[in-house]
């Protein structure tokens, strides 16, 4: 796509970064730091909304702070711990930009690295990280490997890396993402779905910097399987139109 026509593009575009939150007090402070070095040099408007689901240690805390300082933060807190998919789907249903865009708040992935993703719209509808040279244990690598390997196959998306916390796409299509468990497995397919186009793109990793990861080899391999049988069902089903010819009134 030419450079000026992506200028004028991004010049009408706003963004909302979603940040689920689950039991990271000792992350949020240098996150915060990270987010603002993206913050400025973004080229476009940009918001952050963090999702706080039901954590049970002082994030929320911590949260009402970073959003009482800076009114570029913005917070959600579900009422209790709901998981990933559905934090994600309340975001999404909170956004008031054009573009949603979605990181983890552990740090393993850099802001900056969206400043490339930036290039690829509007030509592609969504825009999907690789972790390049992953900086996990052997066991969580090898699990997510299994169940990518496993998902790829069953489904047959050609999304390397669909558990890559660094994701940017048009609203138009994150506010037709179904809510199931298991969801947010599946953007890029679900995009596809939709009609969308997705470009896949290296994007750095880095050793978590505090805290616990909160997914085990039994909801990275297990889990991820059971939920792509349940996608597979909804592909089956799935309808999509488009409006040929529209009159509304006055009123």
């Amino acid at each position: 796509m030419p450079a000026d026509s992506n200028a004028a593009y991004l010049a009408t575009q706003t963004l909302t970064v979603l940040v689920p939150v689950y039991d990271e007090e000792e992350s949020l402070p240098q996150f915060v730091v990270e987010m603002n070095k993206f913050l400025e040099q973004t080229p476009v408007q940009t918001t952050v909304l963090f999702v706080n689901d039901g954590s049970r240690d002082g994030s929320l805390a911590i949260l009402r702070d970073i959003c009482a300082k800076d009114n570029c933060y913005e917070f959600i807190s579900l009422s209790q711990n709901r998981g990933l998919s559905t934090a994600i789907k309340a975001g999404v249903d909170h956004c008031r930009t054009t573009l949603v865009g979605y990181i983890d708040s552990d740090i393993q992935t850099t802001p900056l690295d969206f400043l490339e993703f930036f290039r690829f719209f509007p030509e592609f509808d969504m825009v999907n990280g690789i972790r390049a040279k992953r900086q996990d244990t052997l066991t969580k690598k090898m699990s997510s490997k299994i169940a990518n390997t496993v998902r790829r196959t069953l489904i047959n998306d050609g999304i390397q890396d669909t558990g890559c916390p660094l994701k940017i796409m048009k609203i138009d299509y994150a506010r037709r993402l179904p809510l199931f468990h298991g969801m947010h497995r599946f953007l890029g397919a679900l995009v596809q779905l939709q009609g969308g186009k997705v470009k896949q793109i290296p994007v750095r990793h880095f050793p978590r910097f505090a805290g616990t990861a909160k997914y085990n080899l039994w909801n990275r391999a297990w889990k991820p399987l059971v939920d792509t049988f349940g996608f597979r069902w909804i592909r089956s089903r799935w309808k999509n139109y488009e409006i040929g010819e529209q009159q509304r009134g006055t009123v």
